[in-house]
């Protein structure tokens, strides 16, 4: 039952904003459970389109964060969120583990440097948003352009436009 299983949306400052809320809201409308994971408290704000966007509230900070508490992660992207991220060891450890659990591991837009910092990325075929396909590729991966790209555990999707197939795909792993 979709009910019992929890999942954490890994976000800073600087989140796509369409890329957290549309997917946190699609899987909490399938019956998930679904966390913003924050290395701060309170709230984070997004990017919107050419400007800061809506702020949301964190659900938990990452240092009170458990990877044995989730059964997915998802990584949206944004160029500032995943920048900020790949910057925080205790958030690319977070990413890691979800990895070696062969835990549902989505990245999203930009999301895709989260995997590469982590090791993720090695050997995997992956998507992103186009300027992020050459550190992926230099990490090892195979780069493809699709609108949702499934390998093993890992989900990673390209833009946006890519929500409802990224978040299906989401809880399709889960199921």
């Amino acid at each position: 039952m979709a009910g019992s299983k929890r999942i954490a949306i890994l976000a800073t400052d600087g989140f796509e904003q369409s890329e957290l809320m549309e997917p946190r809201k699609r899987l909490k409308d399938a019956g998930f459970d679904v966390d913003v994971i924050s290395p701060k408290s309170g709230e984070i704000r997004g990017w919107k389109e050419k400007n800061w966007g809506d702020t949301v509230p964190v659900d938990v900070e990452l240092s009170k964060a458990s990877p044995g508490d989730y059964d997915a992660l998802v990584l949206p992207g944004g160029q500032i969120n995943p920048d900020l991220l790949r910057m925080e060891s205790a958030a690319v450890d977070f990413v890691r583990a979800f990895d070696k659990a062969g835990k549902p591991l989505a990245a999203i837009c930009h999301g895709p440097w989260l995997l590469v910092e982590a090791g993720a990325a090695k050997g995997r075929e992956v998507t992103s948003w186009p300027s992020v396909r050459t550190d992926l590729e230099n990490a090892g991966a195979r780069w493809k352009d699709a609108e949702v790209v499934t390998d093993g555990h890992l989900i990673t999707s390209r833009k946006p436009d890519d929500i409802p197939a990224f978040s299906d795909a989401v809880a399709n792993a889960l199921r």
